[in-house]
């Protein structure tokens, strides 16, 4: 089956920019977990989710429907890296113990996966969907790139994106939901980090595609503009959304 392509081009990308999440986080859904045997991470993109997942859990399975982008994750001996599309785990019945898809949910056919999230899980296992949207820099910085979010980018966002900026509120969850702590993903960039990690956004692809590159360009520069020197550190922050839930006995909710 085809999936929504937006990021096996800049796979290398996404892996070199992309931030990880906070330990809160894996510690959070690790504790909700009823054993801590088998995670599953579906659209685990280069692994920014599953290596932590991996100092939690015996084994990680991490799933992408890119190869090019399972291709360029981080090894590490507790995860097998798959190509996979999250409908299709290839997971054996009643084997997980925790199913978390972060940053990727709202590409999913969610019916279909929510079909195999429990076709794996097992009894009482957690299930959560994770995403962040726009991060915050300054005060002089973030309306730089709001603007440029929103209105050079504006267009060019798949609707999809929709469901990130809303914190996945809308989204189909058909868990009895758990509450979850407030946390963000929360780390230190250069100016040159910033704009490699705007790089792999799938809008500003779409956009140098439609228009060329010269707005991409336009917002590099008032980005140097406002930043400082370029080698100057900010700290970045992205707070996180999260749909928490359980698996409950016989495929339930």
């Amino acid at each position: 089956m085809s999936f929504k392509d937006h990021f096996s081009d800049r796979a290398a990308g996404y892996a070199a920019h992309r931030p990880t999440y906070p330990d809160a986080l894996a510690d959070f859904l690790a504790g909700l977990a009823p054993r801590r045997d088998l995670a599953w991470d579906a659209g685990c993109g280069s692994g920014q989710l599953s290596v932590l997942l991996a100092g939690r859990f015996g084994r990680v399975l991490a799933t992408d429907a890119s190869a090019e982008q399972v291709a360029k994750a981080r090894p590490h001996p507790r995860i097998e890296y798959r190509a996979a599309r999250a409908e299709a785990s290839g997971l054996p019945d009643a084997s997980v113990d925790l199913a978390v898809a972060a940053q990727a949910a709202h590409w999913f056919d969610l019916n279909a996966y929510y079909a195999e999230v429990r076709r794996v899980a097992r009894p009482g296992a957690a299930v959560a969907l994770v995403t962040y949207g726009i991060m915050t820099v300054g005060e002089e910085i973030d309306p730089v790139i709001r603007r440029f979010y929103g209105e050079a980018l504006g267009p060019y966002w798949p609707p999809e994106r929709r469901h990130v900026e809303d914190g996945y509120r809308a989204l189909l969850f058909p868990f009895e939901e758990v509450a979850a702590p407030a946390l963000e993903i929360r780390t230190t960039w250069t100016l040159a980090k910033l704009l490699g990690y705007v790089d792999t956004w799938s809008a500003v692809r779409a956009l140098e595609e439609a228009r060329g590159a010269a707005e991409v360009e336009a917002f590099r520069c008032e980005m140097a503009e406002v930043w400082g020197e370029p080698g100057e550190v900010r700290t970045v922050r992205w707070p996180l959304s999260l749909r928490v839930g359980r698996v409950e006995r016989n495929g339930g909710t």
